[in-house]
């Protein structure tokens, strides 16, 4: 998300104070109460907290300060400030939350299903903001310098089971962490959906001796480019041309039509695409 002016700022610190606000509800009430162990630097709060009752908040914050001092150098102030809001509101509504006494839910499944989504769309917002809580965000923003074709939420998740493990081994709670994983994995699918939408486009492959035809009416009809590939068929060694288009997976009957009424002998290869950059897609300015 780019902030550009004074509406910018606004609407970037909404966001994170309102995801900070859902990620707080969702583990203070459906989490923490049902013992079912978070990830990262909150988890290892509430280890600590198990173990000596200090305030998870507190905690949080005391354990992210490294971090922060760590990361100031490589994502640059506006970053940090914005991450330091996050983690602070989230681990100050957390301790204020606690003083409800609050929980709709004893049951496990209920609580790890409902608390991971709220937990999760609240992380998502944070990160759609281009921030984050701290902790295990921060070493996921580090691992994506380097590896930026992994997605935010699996690495979220991968570094929460060190975490989930630690607990069942330090408290023999294997049902609490198992109930932990299906947190994890709803966690982690909710904040892909937030960061990088349901709508995921299509790439498709059109190999027919009649591609001018195709590309006229793709173009005209669905509004999407069409790229030429030349290609050579292994067997007949004759050369092909191969139609690269990109579309919304709503379009994806209407193309079929196109084909089938045009070549029913031609070849068609729809693969997923989930990151699509460019005109009448995803802005690939949008560092999210």
């Amino acid at each position: 998300m780019k902030t550009t002016n004074a509406s910018g700022y606004f609407a970037q610190y909404a966001l994170i104070v309102s995801g900070s606000a859902l990620f707080a509800a969702g583990f203070q009430f459906f989490l923490y109460p049902n013992s079912i162990i978070v990830g990262g630097v909150s988890g290892i709060a509430m280890i600590i907290n198990y173990l000596t009752e200090l305030p998870v908040g507190v905690m949080t914050i005391v354990l992210n300060i490294p971090l922060f001092i760590i990361a100031w150098r490589h994502f640059g102030t506006k970053f940090i400030i914005a991450s330091l809001v996050g983690m602070l509101l989230s681990s100050v509504l957390v301790d204020i939350f606690a003083l409800v006494k609050y929980c709709p839910t004893n049951d496990m499944l209920l609580a790890c299903i409902i608390g991971g989504a709220v937990k999760g769309l609240g992380l998502g917002i944070i990160y759609y903001a281009g921030a984050t809580t701290g902790g295990t965000d921060i070493i996921a923003k580090f691992v994506r310098l380097k590896f930026p074709y992994i997605n935010f939420g699996t690495l979220i998740l991968l570094t929460d089971a060190v975490i989930v493990l630690a607990f069942a081994i330090i408290f023999k709670k294997v049902e609490g962490a198992m109930y932990a994983v299906i947190t994890m994995f709803v966690v982690s699918k909710v904040i892909d959906l937030v960061l990088y939408g349901i709508d995921n486009s299509n790439v498709c492959y059109i190999i027919s001796e009649k591609s001018d035809q195709l590309i006229e009416d793709i173009t005209d009809r669905l509004h999407r480019g069409v790229t030429i590939l030349e290609g050579k068929g292994a067997y007949s060694h004759k050369n092909k041309q191969v139609l690269l288009c990109v579309v919304k997976r709503t379009q994806i009957a209407d193309i079929r039509k196109i084909i089938r009424s045009i070549d029913e002998n031609a070849f068609f290869i729809i693969t997923d695409a989930k990151n699509v950059f460019g005109k009448g897609f995803g802005d690939i300015s949008d560092n999210k």
